[in-house]
């Protein structure tokens, strides 16, 4: 058997191995990939970050037109990219060079090729900046990589590791038979597979390739393909994949992986400026990267740093002058912590779908890549304010110091429902329990604009109603079973008389919107919401009119792009792809998109929801220059406080909350319409603008506030109202007695 594996080994392994260190993802490693981010006109350079977009992706800025992939150059007039080769969306790119016309204040105008010919900008089927890393482990606590370049390192930052690794790297072809005798002697006196002979080359393969498990196949089969390796790529290549690979151990609970993350740990320094000893400190620190660590154990990582220096001293690689200097410093770290990668619930959220759709691969720790939506600068600025925020709350209020204070943000493109910013928990202290897909809390007021959608555009078996519409904000109680009474109340505990249907959404009345949902039906405004993606029960009580059902925020986001693209709710998709190594698909998801009500009632909400934010409930969310729209809302006994609104065409569900239950103290518009305003600006650049035109459904006409009647254009005591074509109010006449329209009781 064990040769027949070995046999098939050597057949299968040329075709695998073709491609092993130009793919991007090993056999055994994991990659979860942020979205593309698309390029298009209408926004500045500096709005958009993109000179920050390529300086995290890797690239140098030059001062003449880019030559060659992986470089851009920056002037009044024009962004020249010269973008890299990569892989997204299920298929491998070529490198292009991408120029943009700029105007004043670097707005991006238009694109352009070399030639001077136009070049389309239109989000994916244009152009675009390859996606970021986001994470290279489900399981693990990881650093991001600081990719080294072996042409750009001194020989004595790598000569210290193959002093210890492996010193005939240069000469043998992979597998060296000197290293394989003396673990075979070494193995014969143990009785087992005590000791491996692995060669650099075979090193990487086994990290990139196989599982950690000691067998005789196993060696075997990384030996072959160690052979197959250096038949296909260079030593210099293999040796920069190998210290882009290799385990440095962890830093502050955070695992650094590749001598370009080590260095910054460990030295606070690039690895190109690493001293004969720190390099030697290092090398050191592979063979046992934690019983070795200069951190804990300085001791034992000096001696073997000092081995290494003797090595290269009798190899020739270094003269004594220069070893016995290395010799003579003491092995002393500079940390500098490194961080985390972020988007901790995407990566689990990614391991989910994967043991559901392939468990015998999630089981085995085979390796897969995830192409994700998310735009990674949303993503940290979405961490690093809801920790800030979540500090302040506990830090301004005695009684949450010592409480279960968590929060969740989704921001969704409304037009498409692809996921921009994931956070489920307090990120400065993770929990591992994803709060904006799973936890599904009361959302309160939040719902009431799909209250008032369905009054404006159906009204199931009443009366279509207007923003003019008249209600009656006074006592209320309806039977619910036969003996239960439900009386709603305003949360200011207050009557507020008759007032139009403006009024009680921007100020987030109680009693009128029951009254509205009431007016049209319970369930054909359940079924309103559920339209827009909300559970709903089998038999709602007619509190669910106040938003005393259950949702997550994910759902909540989904929902309120209904008031994005007029009248479709699109279905949130944070990850759209999951691929083998070699980027066979395991999976695909492709969202979705559900009609909720016509154009032009979506378009009546989304201008009550933007008076709700200007001169409403939602103050604390307003942002100079952006169009934001929204909700705050806050559940009936006190738990959660939400905001779910808009960034011009960037849907926010944020919500705050304890996770024990208990009275939270505090309404959407003071815990969570904070969080929304520090996201909203940075959120609204990283898509085109978004243009919407008055639906021809829709007319605009003077209304008297006092009787909700239409009154002369001109006439000073009237304000400007929107309608549906479909559900006018009357005109006032003067000689008419009742000159108001009915009130809804």
């Amino acid at each position: 058997m064990r040769t027949a594996l070995l046999l098939l080994t050597l057949f299968v392994a040329p075709a695998a191995l073709a491609q092993s260190l130009s793919d991007e993802v090993g056999r055994t490693e994991v990659r979860i990939d942020s979205g593309v981010y698309p390029l298009f006109a209408g926004r500045t350079v500096r709005e958009q970050r993109l000179e920050e977009r390529l300086e995290r992706l890797g690239y140098t800025r030059t001062k003449q037109r880019p030559t060659q992939p992986g470089a851009y150059s920056l002037d009044k007039d024009a962004l020249w990219i010269w973008r890299a080769a990569h892989h997204a969306e299920g298929r491998d790119w070529p490198d292009e060079l991408i120029g943009l016309r700029l105007g004043n204040d670097g707005l991006v105008i238009a694109g352009t090729q070399a030639d001077g010919q136009p070049l389309a900008l239109d989000g994916r089927r244009g152009r675009w900046l390859e996606p970021e890393v986001l994470g290279e482990s489900t399981r693990e606590v990881r650093a991001p990589r600081i990719v080294v370049r072996f042409a750009e390192l001194p020989q004595s930052v790598w000569q210290p590791l193959l002093a210890l690794e492996d010193t005939r790297f240069f000469e043998h072809l992979g597998v060296d038979g000197r290293a394989i005798a003396r673990a075979a002697l070494a193995n014969m006196r143990s009785g087992g597979v005590s000791e491996g002979g692995s060669t650099i080359t075979q090193q990487l393969v086994k990290n990139r390739d196989l599982t950690s498990k000691r067998s005789l196949d196993r060696k075997a089969s990384e030996a072959v393909r160690a052979l197959f390796l250096e038949a296909e790529y260079s030593k210099e290549d293999i040796l920069e994949a190998y210290l882009n690979t290799v385990y440095y151990g962890h830093v502050d609970g955070v695992g650094v992986y590749g001598l370009g993350a080590a260095s910054r740990a460990y030295f606070g320094k690039d690895a190109k400026d690493l001293s004969l000893a720190e390099s030697a400190t290092l090398a050191a620190v592979v063979q046992g990267p934690n019983g070795l660590s200069p951190i804990r154990h300085a001791d034992k990582a000096q001696a073997r740093r000092d081995h290494a220096l003797d090595r290269m001293q009798e190899l020739g690689w270094a003269s004594a002058a220069d070893v016995a200097a290395a010799k003579a410093q003491p092995v002393r770290v500079h940390l500098k912590p490194p961080r985390a990668y972020g988007a901790s619930e995407l990566r689990a959220a990614a391991l989910r779908e994967l043991k559901a759709v392939d468990p015998e691969r999630a089981e085995r720790d085979l390796g897969f890549r995830a192409q994700t939506t998310v735009d990674p600068l949303l993503q940290a600025a979405a961490e690093e304010v809801v920790a800030a925020h979540l500090k302040h709350l506990r830090a301004s209020n005695p009684r949450l110091r010592n409480a279960k204070l968590q929060a969740a943000v989704v921001a969704v493109d409304g037009l498409t429902g692809d996921v921009l910013a994931y956070v489920g928990g307090d990120p400065s202290s993770p929990s591992g329990f994803n709060r904006a897909a799973l936890a599904e809390r009361q959302p309160g007021s939040a719902v009431k604009p799909l209250v008032v959608l369905e009054a404006l555009d159906r009204c199931g078996t009443g009366e279509p109603l207007n923003p003019a519409s008249r209600v009656a904000d006074d006592p209320l109680s309806v039977q619910v079973d036969g003996h239960t009474t439900w009386s709603p109340d305003n949360y200011d505990g207050r009557d507020h008389g008759v007032v139009d249907l403006r009024t009680a959404l921007r100020s987030s009345y109680n009693r009128p919107i029951a009254r509205v949902a009431l007016h049209c039906g319970l369930r054909p405004t359940a079924e309103r919401l559920e339209r827009a993606g909300l559970p709903m029960p089998k038999d709602p009580p007619p509190s669910f009119a106040l938003g005393a059902i259950e949702a997550t925020p994910l759902q909540l986001a989904g929902a309120f792009t209904t008031f994005v693209d007029l009248g479709t709710a699109h279905n949130p998709v944070a990850i759209t792809r999951l691929e083998r190594p070699g980027g066979a698909d395991i999976a695909r998801e492709r969202g979705g998109a559900t009609n909720v009500s016509s154009t032009g009632a979506a378009f009546l909400v989304r201008d009550l929801l933007r008076d709700a934010v200007q001169n409403g409930t939602g103050k604390a969310a307003r942002v100079k220059g952006v169009d934001v729209v929204g909700k705050t809302g806050t559940s009936n006994n006190a738990h959660d406080a939400w905001f779910v609104g808009s960034a011009d065409r960037v849907v926010f569900a944020v919500w705050v909350g304890l996770d024990e239950g208990g009275d939270l103290g505090l309404t959407g518009g003071q815990a969570a319409a904070p969080i929304f305003h520090d996201l909203a600006a940075q959120a609204a650049a990283t898509r085109p603008r978004l243009d919407i035109a008055t639906p021809s459904s829709v007319v605009q006409h003077r209304v008297d506030p006092a009787s909700g009647l239409l009154i002369g254009d001109t006439d000073p005591d009237g304000r400007d109202e929107w309608f549906l074509r479909r559900a006018q109010p009357r005109r006032n006449q003067f000689w008419r007695v009742d000159a108001a329209e009915a009130v809804l009781r």
